[in-house]
């Protein structure tokens, strides 16, 4: 991936962590942490203190001053993993940060600021949920700088061949494949791509 935009925010839709993490260690951030967060998996009322930090006292349970992962990203590249879950009052504060660069923590006054790279995934169709109202529209067209779409293995068998040998590369680095018997390298060979099926 050679695309550049002129601002330092990097954004787009892709798919797996695999390629996102690809897109930040080739890219001029490399140096910088990649910082992913599962926007599905964090329940509404969380999201933003996960993402923006917050400080001790400023709800139930915040017993101490907590850094985001919006902080920890600087420099580096935050992956919003299912941003399409991801609650309407949550993308209009995320929205301002990729607009403005600043972000305030729960239960904070004091406006920080943040250089990160934003890459997000989603399997919605998010032009859809746009349409349907489910998506903010403006915080849709901030994202969508630059699109990957990724197609499910199923839909591209001809990659089936290419993957059984990377995985084939990758396991023989750590032992040595003897393919003098049928009955023991294929096992090995379905071991070792099961292994790796996670990464793609």
């Amino acid at each position: 991936m050679t695309a550049r935009p002129p601002n330092h925010h990097q954004l787009g839709l892709c798919a797996p962590t695999s390629v996102a993490r690809a897109f930040h260690t080739t890219g001029p951030r490399h140096a910088g942490p990649f910082v992913a967060v599962h926007c599905g998996a964090i329940p509404a009322e969380l999201l933003e203190s996960k993402l923006f930090g917050h400080l001790k006292g400023s709800f139930t349970g915040a017993h101490q001053d907590r850094q985001g992962l919006v902080a920890a990203a600087h420099g580096g590249t935050l992956f919003l993993d299912e941003v399409g879950e991801m609650p309407a009052a949550m993308q209009v504060k995320l929205l301002r940060f990729l607009q403005e660069d600043t972000y305030t923590p729960v239960g904070g006054r004091q406006v920080l600021t943040a250089n990160v790279r934003v890459v997000s995934a989603t399997h919605r169709d998010l032009e859809t949920m746009v349409a349907q109202g489910a998506f903010r529209e403006d915080f849709y067209y901030r994202l969508k700088g630059l699109i990957l779409r990724t197609p499910a293995l199923a839909e591209r068998r001809e990659d089936v061949a290419l993957l059984a040998t990377r995985f084939l590369v990758d396991a023989s680095r750590h032992r040595p494949l003897r393919l003098t018997r049928w009955h023991g390298w294929l096992p090995r060979i379905g071991r070792a791509m099961s292994a790796n099926s996670g990464r793609w």
